[in-house]
């Protein structure tokens, strides 16, 4: 911050004063006229100097987001982008993966152990060929591992207060959300039977469900659906649409028509706590705490 001066000078008065009389001489065939001049010269000045200080900031408003509008991929590229996904990885292995297993293997039904393998292979398999995809359509100078490299606003952020504060706000929605369907639409099983079957049936079953609900679906839902998708968005429109707009493709993503509502509420919470932390482990860590909670409400339901 610097002061400024403020200077007013304040002009000068001149002023003249004449006083003339004519004197006349008894003579009247001599007249004399005398000129008396009487001069008053009055010079006032005044200099007055007034010193005004104020501070000027140069440190922008803090806002909400700090993602930033430097993106590793060309703006009008976002769509085909998330299209390429969707039809060449999602639709056909997170969607359809297991049936294709199931007929590789001519098994009609899969067994949890091999269905939950599976389902580990699948997601791994996808997450590896979205980050194939983010890299071959970024931009030539922008390394992979710079995709989602936190900036200078993001590193005064607490990214795990944004985990905490998210955790917190997901499970009330959640469970307001609940309330209202149950009300509206009748109760509904908390648990998802095939999951606990899953989690019943052996320590590798598990083991395997842990890793594909805990830690490789929420890295690769949030590099793909936040950290790509949310950021790219939020570069091209203010960041509250972008987050909408991201929670609608991400619950639309899980084609889910019942679970629709709380899909996308879990995207806008998630999608709000990567917009103010600008780190993508603070959604990362939530989407894992919220899947681990359902894992063990399922386990002991």
């Amino acid at each position: 911050m610097a002061p400024y001066l403020t200077v007013g000078i304040l002009p000068a008065k001149f002023g003249f004063g004449f006083n003339k009389s004519l004197i006349q001489n008894p003579n009247p065939l001599y007249h004399t006229s005398k000129l008396k001049f009487k001069s008053n010269l009055g010079f006032k000045s005044s200099l007055k100097c007034r010193c005004i200080k104020k501070e000027i900031t140069d440190e922008p408003t803090e806002e909400f987001s700090v993602l930033s509008l430097d993106i590793p991929w060309e703006r009008g590229s976002i769509w085909s982008t998330m299209a390429l996904y969707m039809f060449n990885f999602h639709i056909p292995l997170g969607i359809g993966g297991l049936s294709i297993v199931a007929n590789v293997l001519h098994k009609p039904v899969l067994d949890p152990q091999t269905e939950v393998l599976s389902l580990l292979a699948i997601q791994i398999l996808e997450l590896a060929a979205s980050l194939l995809l983010l890299k071959s359509t970024a931009k030539p100078e922008y390394e992979a591992v710079s995709f989602f490299k936190t900036d200078e606003l993001s590193k005064k952020r607490n990214w795990l207060l944004a985990s905490s504060l998210g955790f917190g706000f997901l499970i009330l929605l959640v469970f307001l959300t609940s309330l209202v369907a149950d009300r509206l639409i009748g109760p509904k099983a908390v648990n998802n039977p095939v999951v606990k079957e899953i989690l019943l049936s052996s320590n590798i079953s598990k083991v395997a469900c842990i890793l594909v609900y805990c830690l490789v679906t929420p890295l690769l839902e949030e590099i793909v659906y936040r950290g790509f998708l949310l950021k790219s968005l939020a570069s091209t429109m203010n960041w509250q649409q972008a987050v909408l707009l991201s929670s609608a493709v991400f619950s639309a993503a899980h084609f889910s028509g019942e679970n629709f509502i709380q899909l996308f509420i879990i995207g806008c919470v998630l999608g709000c706590s990567y917009s103010w932390s600008g780190n993508l482990r603070s959604p990362i860590l939530t989407h894992s705490l919220y899947n681990a909670l359902t894992l063990i409400l399922t386990y002991f339901s």
